[in-house]
């Protein structure tokens, strides 16, 4: 007796040949099949078919035969499909959702590297990857916050060259230009010394030079975890960096951070509203290390808090705090101690919006405060910052210079990368944000602290300047921070070896990789 065997259909899909050949080259992930699977895969999830958006097949047109555009994978991008559209693997519409999402997405990512010229391929596969695997593990995630009610207007960019000097050598002025696409993929520049070596002098010279180079434009945010002490406050080079910046010094927990922390929140629409809220618990949930119980107290505790707001405004910290008390008793737990802890001594400033992005600041973190309190308020601002940004337009790139709207500079950052709780949102940050004109800063005393065992920070940050370190003869280490080779691995050897407090190497494209140059 025969079998009836149903033979394979060959789909033999044609897409647009200029597209193909365009992305393969600007992205350079390889062969042009590689460019229509991963635009197959992004239309899919950015996308759903619409009849009514056709693609012009008269454009010269490139064929993918079955093997080409699949290889060993046929089944499972058919299935793909088959998930998408809840239909069987042989259904006769399989090769019309097949090539519409692959011209589809062909035209979004060709959009999207139009607006983002300053995002390699592998970053753009990177993150949407890692944007992936965060939806499957974790539902709410860090993802900013949609908040088209903010009260904060859309903060214009800086769009030319931002020349910064930042040294000699041999009298020859050394300037680094960090928005100059043609040279940078990103703002984002990581400084590492041990102490006395001038590593915060020559941070705040850096951002001293963007806003002078923007008049003004460009705003900043400076997160010092040590806090500055009295003694600071009278030296001369930090009394020029305020006067000339026109900063204002935030001292903690003497004065309060012109902020209140909810108000990245959409508190008018629902949906906006509830994913906001469960934003603001993770934050808080990072550093209470809170229970179940006690994580859905503070959820009812802050949806009551908004609920009781019948004008429009925001609660503060104090009301969810009572609301827990309401909720749960007054029974000391790690949720009241945190809560108590962000609210006795004003912390925030809940009258304010967030109109400090239009200004200068220098928040210094005192240690009077305990560890999960200055961690929870600094990072309650790193998303507010975060979610207002991801809110606005992206910045545009004019003649190469992409647009610059703001710098958050964070000094002694390996607070920062040592605590795990905290390496999730500043890596989403550093991802996502230099897209929408905002350079983060990271300034720590040596170099191993970059490269936590789940992630390397200095990856993602395109200019790097290497002082004074305890490791100093730690190649492994530095070749990561710098980016090098091992053609430099002589130079910056030497260089290790002979270089003095205030001088710096680097690996930025004005200047030679790994020489020796006085910070200025």
């Amino acid at each position: 007796m025969k079998k009836n065997i149903k033979m394979q259909t060959n789909f033999n899909i044609k897409t647009s040949s200029e597209l193909v050949k365009k992305l393969t080259n600007s992205m350079g992930l390889g062969e042009e099949n590689h460019i229509a699977r991963i635009a197959l895969a992004y239309s899919l999830v950015k996308s759903t078919y619409d009849e009514n958006k056709n693609y012009n097949t008269a454009d010269k047109q490139k064929e993918y035969k079955d093997n080409t555009l699949f290889g060993n994978y046929r089944e499972y991008y058919i299935s793909l499909i088959s998930q998408k559209y809840k239909i069987h693997k042989d259904h006769n519409d399989i090769r019309k959702y097949l090539k519409w999402h692959i011209d589809n997405g062909l035209e979004l990512i060709n959009k999207y590297f139009e607006e983002n010229k300053n995002v390699s391929g592998m970053e753009f596969l990177l993150d949407n990857v890692e944007e992936g695997i965060g939806n499957m593990t974790n539902e709410e995630g860090f993802g900013y916050t949609k908040n088209k009610n903010s009260l904060i207007k859309e903060k214009e960019s800086f769009v030319a060259p931002i020349k910064i000097l930042i040294g000699e050598d041999n009298g020859r002025e050394i300037y680094f230009t960090p928005n100059n696409t043609n040279l940078y993929s990103n703002c984002h520049i990581a400084i590492a010394g041990q102490s006395g070596t001038g590593k915060s002098y020559f941070a705040r010279n850096i951002l001293k030079r963007i806003v002078e180079e923007s008049k003004g434009g460009v705003n900043f945010l400076y997160l010092d975890f040590k806090g500055m002490t009295e003694s600071d406050r009278k030296n001369k080079e930090n009394e020029d960096f305020f006067t000339q910046t026109n900063a204002k010094l935030i001292d903690t927990p003497t004065d309060s951070f012109p902020v209140n922390p909810l108000s990245f929140i959409n508190n008018i629409n629902e949906k906006d509203k509830l994913v906001g809220i469960g934003r603001f618990v993770d934050i808080i949930d990072k550093y209470a290390n809170l229970g179940k119980v006690q994580k859905q107290y503070l959820k009812d505790a802050t949806k009551r808090a908004f609920d009781n707001r019948k004008d429009g405004t925001y609660p503060t910290l104090n009301d969810i705090l009572e609301n827990v008390y309401e909720i749960a008793g007054d029974k000391p737990t790690s949720l009241t101690q945190v809560l108590i802890g962000l609210t006795e001594v004003d912390l925030f400033d809940n009258s304010k919006s967030g109109d400090f992005i239009n200004g200068n600041y220098y928040l210094s973190l005192s240690g009077d405060l305990s560890k999960d309190v200055r961690f929870t308020a600094t990072f309650l601002v790193i998303y507010y910052l975060y979610s207002t940004f991801m809110n606005m337009d992206k910045v545009p790139i004019e003649n190469d210079y992409s647009g610059l709207r703001y710098v958050l500079l964070i000094d002694e950052a390996h607070n920062v990368f040592k605590e795990p709780k905290s390496q999730e949102i500043l890596e989403k940050l550093l991802r996502e944000i230099r897209s929408q004109g905002v350079a983060v800063m990271l300034v720590s005393q040596g170099i191993e602290e970059f490269n936590q065992r789940d992630f390397d920070f200095s990856e993602l940050c395109q200019s790097a300047f290497l002082m004074q370190i305890k490791d100093g003869n730690n190649w492994r280490s530095i070749r990561k921070f710098l980016g090098a080779g091992e053609k430099q691995q002589a130079t910056i050897n030497r260089s290790m070896e002979n270089i003095k407090p205030r001088q710096a190497i680097s690996n930025i494209r004005e200047f030679e990789f790994g020489k020796i140059f006085s910070t200025k």
